[in-house]
């Protein structure tokens, strides 16, 4: 094993922590697998763990904190649930405070993080919450409008196949939305989030598919693109797949003719519309599940940038 490279713990053995293991596994440039962590010894993610000689426990977290190996631990990512990641949260900090968690559940103990928005702000945070699929796939683009005119109201609609939500993703549907939600507002840079899912049934699946409406002061729209265009370019460099799915539109809203929006009241200014589409790696996931793809890339890409920090 390297010796200069930061060691990792995968807690969470489902389709997420399986994905990610094999991204820094084949990918890793400053981490490398030490620990997969699951609570059923028969699942697929231990099982493949072990074929590629990486140490298991199926004990969760408190078996983690028994092995010899978790001495050397310098990230764990937790790819469990919101209500889990407290506990383990918890109990990792109690054997080890300064350990470093990437946090790929919506509980929001730490601050939000979205790679391209606001990582540098956060390399020092000892836990950071990588938000949702769908917020890491649309705040980027509310972000990115932001950065040239005051957004007032932003509403992001992530649809994704229904073959890529496992039980961790179904559980966790409220906590989706109310996430997606702030984290539009706290990293995006809106005054007021919104944030819907939608489980697409249709075979063959579909790939992710995320629609942005963002309403901001009025600003010159081949700014705000260009702006646009800057931002996705900057996410597909850890996130290949992901690309603007049509052309970026405009609608001028006069004051004579305002919106009346919920909570925001009437509206008059720049209404942007951005169409995404998220085509997964297919390292262990399927092509169509970009919702998954997206959040693994993200949290590989932000545990290798503190790590070179270190």
């Amino acid at each position: 094993m390297s010796t200069h490279k930061k060691n990792v713990a995968i807690i969470g053995s489902g389709n997420i922590g399986t994905d990610l293991m094999i991204k820094i596994l084949r990918h890793g440039q400053q981490l490398q697998m030490a620990v997969m962590v699951g609570i059923d010894a028969a699942s697929d993610g231990l099982e493949r763990a072990r074929r590629l000689g990486v140490a298991t426990t199926h004990e969760g977290v408190e078996g983690l904190v028994r092995m010899p190996e978790f001495a050397g631990i310098d990230f764990v990512f937790d790819a469990t649930s919101a209500t889990a990641h407290v506990a383990n949260d918890a109990l990792l900090r109690q054997h080890k405070p300064g350990i470093r968690v990437i946090d790929l559940t919506p509980a929001a103990i730490g601050p939000y993080c979205v790679p391209v928005v606001n990582l540098d702000a956060n390399l020092a945070a000892l836990n950071v919450n990588m938000v949702t699929c769908g917020g890491q796939a649309t705040i980027p683009m509310v972000a990115a409008v932001s950065r040239v005119a005051k957004v007032h109201y932003a509403e992001i609609i992530a649809s994704i196949s229904s073959k890529s939500a496992g039980p961790g993703t179904r559980a966790n549907i409220d906590e989706f939305t109310e996430t997606t939600a702030q984290a539009i507002e706290a990293v995006g840079g809106a005054g007021k989030g919104k944030a819907i899912i939608v489980l697409n049934p249709a075979e063959p699946p579909l790939m992710m598919r995320d629609t942005v409406y963002v309403l901001s002061e009025a600003a010159d729209q081949a700014e705000v693109q260009a702006s646009i265009e800057d931002m996705a370019n900057a996410v597909t460099a850890y996130v290949p797949g992901y690309r603007l799915k049509q052309q970026v539109q405009f609608d001028v809203i006069t004051p004579d003719a305002p919106l009346n929006i919920p909570g925001l009241g009437r509206f008059s200014g720049l209404k942007t519309t951005v169409f995404l589409e998220v085509e997964g790696a297919a390292h262990y996931l399927p092509a169509y599940a970009g919702n998954l793809d997206i959040m693994t890339s993200a949290a590989l890409a932000t545990a290798e940038r503190m790590a070179q920090a270190l």
